[in-house]
């Protein structure tokens, strides 16, 4: 009988009397397994390499569903993928031309076809890796993509925590910045200013930057330059892409606020990768940051409308249609970029709202203002007050949080004006006068 199936389907003879007679004989459920020629085949559309310094990963964008498997070697070390269904084609050979030199994880990738309807990818890896693959439904303009994350085995040295533990540079504080900032009566002022005198008198020269002797701490701002890697964010009529302008400013942005006396700033993407909500939200938490501002640049379905915004979260639903339309546009980052679902945290998936997350969102809305009139002396605003929405972005229930749309990137106007230098330059200074701004009511830190 199953030399004559096998037959049979060779030819494409296959009858739907056959197929009943397979079914009433409880064969039906092997059907895919005896008939391999009948499923679709794959093929890949593209693929992309984003390598970073906490994990590089690897998508292959594809027309339909497919198998997989994969598995690690060592020495030395390897990562092997087989991609069943698939042929070899011009985007698989593509892949080894796109792994970079200094990638910090792949040292190369070859591809073959190992054997008919099956592609076989290996990675030569620099150091070993804990490798997440998985698929993504098709969404926004891609189709399904197959992920490849690969987090080393052994962290490496992280530069962003390595920076935030320098305490020769930077003393830290647990104390609440609202402490810190509280009213002193005359002879508490009196004290702090004999303390930080002799203190500075006795102890070693300290590098040329210290910390405000007021607060005997560093202020840390988290900068979120928003979408990244996969995610492109809006996209102008000129074709310039959100990630790219957002993540200039935030640089432009840092570069002001470090050089800023008692002030330090903390990017949570400092090249083209994707970072998850969730995973902002940890870094700037991980930092003890003081407050956190994500940057975008707006797009709507009109290209007339124009104008700065800052948002900030809301306990009771969003401020308005055009706000919540925004925050679930914004919330919809992880889909296009891609979350591995099976390892994501949920935690940010529902926000408590708490006594802490009620005072966040006051100081949230107060520094919002500072932001917002500055944008105002630079650019015409959208709204004349902070608008708020459900970001899952903003929900640190201990950090003040504010999200800006610097521009609209659909407005061609606002488009060129977000790439050029000069107006980045002008964004970021203004920015960072209105942080100034909340800060010296908070922790003495002149404006």
């Amino acid at each position: 009988m199953s030399d004559f199936l096998e037959k049979r389907t060779r030819v494409g003879e296959f009858q739907p009397n056959r197929r009943r007679l397979l079914a009433s004989a409880g064969l039906g459920l092997t059907l895919p397994l005896v008939f391999p020629g009948l499923a679709m085949a794959t093929d890949i559309l593209a693929v992309r390499v984003w390598p970073a310094a906490e994990y590089t990963r690897v998508t292959l964008e594809h027309n339909n569903s497919l198998k997989f498997s994969h598995f690690t070697v060592t020495s030395p070390d390897r990562l092997v993928v087989d991609i069943e269904g698939a042929d070899m084609n011009a985007a698989l050979r593509e892949l080894v031309s796109k792994v970079i030199p200094n990638d910090p994880f792949i040292a190369q990738v070859r591809v073959a076809q190992n054997k008919p309807r099956l592609v076989r990818l290996v990675f030569d890896l620099k150091v070993p890796v804990t490798p997440q693959v998985f698929q993504l439904e098709p969404v926004a303009e891609y189709k399904h993509r197959l992920v490849l994350d690969l987090f080393p085995t052994t962290p490496l040295a992280d530069p962003f925590v390595a920076f935030l533990d320098d305490e020769a540079r930077f003393p830290r504080s647990d104390k609440p910045v609202e402490k810190l900032g509280a009213e002193k009566t005359a002879p508490e002022k009196n004290a702090v200013e004999k303390n930080s005198t002799e203190k500075a008198v006795s102890e070693k020269p300290k590098p040329e930057k210290q910390a405000n002797p007021a607060t005997s701490r560093w202020i840390t701002v988290a900068l979120d330059a928003g979408h990244g890697g996969e995610d492109p964010g809006a996209i102008g009529a000129m074709g310039t892409q959100e990630k790219k302008v957002v993540l200039d400013i935030a640089k432009r942005l840092k570069a002001k606020i470090d050089a800023i006396p008692g002030m330090r700033a903390v990017l949570t993407r400092d090249g083209d990768y994707f970072v998850p909500l969730n995973t902002r939200v940890e870094k700037a938490r991980k930092a003890k940051a003081d407050l956190f501002v994500s940057i975008h640049a707006d797009a709507f379905i009109k290209p007339e409308a124009r104008g700065s915004s800052v948002f900030a979260l809301s306990e009771k639903g969003a401020s308005s249609a055009a706000a919540r339309w925004l925050a679930d546009n914004e919330n919809a980052a992880d889909l296009v970029g891609g979350v591995n679902i099976r390892t994501q945290d949920q935690q940010l998936a529902k926000v408590l709202f708490d006594l802490s997350t009620t005072a966040q969102i006051t100081d949230s809305l107060k520094v919002g203002k500072a932001v917002l009139n500055e944008l105002g002396n630079l650019n015409k605003l959208h709204k004349s007050y902070v608008e708020q929405a459900g970001f899952a972005v903003l929900k640190a229930p201990d950090i003040p949080s504010i999200l800006i749309e610097t521009a609209f990137i659909s407005n061609p106007e606002e488009e060129k004006r977000l790439t050029e230098d000069a107006y980045q330059d002008q964004m970021a200074k203004a920015i960072v006068s209105g942080i100034q701004r909340y800060f010296a009511k908070v922790v003495a830190i002149r404006a």
